[in-house]
């Protein structure tokens, strides 16, 4: 996929301290008859390095889909390129934390949530985006913003007062688990799939911008820092990044393999899986990378020279599947309205 090292990341946390670990370790450190359940931490809201890490990728998430889609109006290109920064996901993230405090405010206008969410919420979200949009060149002039935008941040600020915020409230966050929870084989209950797929499509579009961004810094002298990738790539990284996450499970869980043991597998899935979208792209045009000018490359679409940022993809893969473990949805349905067990 498009220049990367990325996808998804998969990581071995679980041998670490704090960590999750397999049941067979949990079985040899419980003495029989011992009780452990009473030794589970309660769940409490989202910390705030996990929200302002959501609102950051949220936001490139954003970034991607809206410029796509408007790359697609005017050239129809099949490849579905979108662009963010690592610069516009730090300002998402800071930009998100302050909507979170503005949105917390909401219990002022008791009797009055018309006013909150269709005129003041929407106000102040429109005014930080325009003030995003004209940081950079604020000294030179300032941006005009069209009335198509002002109807796009309007409908995102409804999207973010009336959905997002109320919703992300509904995710608690247990920073441990009993090791009962852990026999078995059986990992603790975390986000449902559909959430968990949706966080690593997310997740790829960050790992892939904020690649791209750093190799135009590097090979291009580019200080914007620009990056760009894919809508293809939101379905590429979110399923492979779901199914390695199904072998962490099971080889780590149930088999208690370590992490170096599990890695080579998960390195053939991706090349496979990155291989078979690659070809599949390419047949309709849409396929966003080429690897033909690399050395070790495969029919253009792979390479080995990627092989490390892989590897440490894959590593970073298990912490991230360590942490939607963690992440429990405390009503009927999660935040994109589909059904989760209590």
């Amino acid at each position: 996929m498009a220049g990367r090292w990325r996808d998804g990341a998969r990581v071995c946390s679980g041998e670490q301290d704090g960590g999750l670990k397999p049941a067979r370790k949990l079985r040899q450190q419980q003495e029989p008859g011992s009780d452990t359940g009473d030794a589970t931490e309660p769940p409490r809201g989202l910390p705030r390095w996990m929200r302002l890490y959501f609102y950051g990728m949220h936001g490139v998430t954003l970034d991607v889909l809206l410029s796509s889609l408007q790359g697609l109006l005017h050239s129809r290109d099949p490849k579905l390129m979108g662009f963010s920064s690592p610069y516009l996901c730090i300002m998402h993230s800071l930009t998100h934390f302050a909507l979170e405090k503005i949105y917390s405010q909401k219990r002022c206008f008791l009797g009055r949530p018309v006013v909150f969410h269709l005129v003041f919420y929407p106000s102040i979200y429109i005014g930080l985006q325009i003030l995003i949009g004209n940081i950079n060149t604020l000294a030179e002039q300032v941006r005009v913003v069209s009335g198509t935008q002002l109807v796009v941040h309007y409908i995102l600020a409804l999207y973010f007062s009336q959905v997002f915020h109320r919703e992300l409230s509904h995710l608690q966050y247990r920073p441990s688990f009993s090791a009962d929870l852990q026999l078995e084989g059986r990992p603790p209950h975390g986000l449902p799939g559909f959430a968990r797929f949706l966080f690593f499509g997310m997740h790829g579009f960050l790992d892939e911008v904020l690649f791209t961004s750093l190799f135009n810094l590097v090979e291009k002298s580019d200080r914007t820092l620009s990056g760009h990738t894919s809508l293809w790539s939101f379905l590429m990284y979110g399923s492979c990044s779901f199914v390695v996450e199904k072998l962490y499970l099971y080889l780590h869980f149930s088999l208690g393999w370590g992490s170096w043991r599990r890695l080579p597998i998960y390195i053939c899935f991706i090349y496979t899986w990155e291989f078979s979208w690659g070809l599949v792209l390419r047949q309709f045009n849409a396929c966003s990378w080429d690897y033909s000018h690399y050395p070790h490359n495969f029919m253009g679409l792979i390479t080995l020279l990627y092989l490390p940022g892989w590897i440490c993809l894959s590593l970073y893969q298990d912490v991230l599947s360590n942490v939607l473990l963690r992440i429990k949805c405390t009503k009927d349905y999660n935040y994109f309205f589909f059904p989760v067990k209590a």
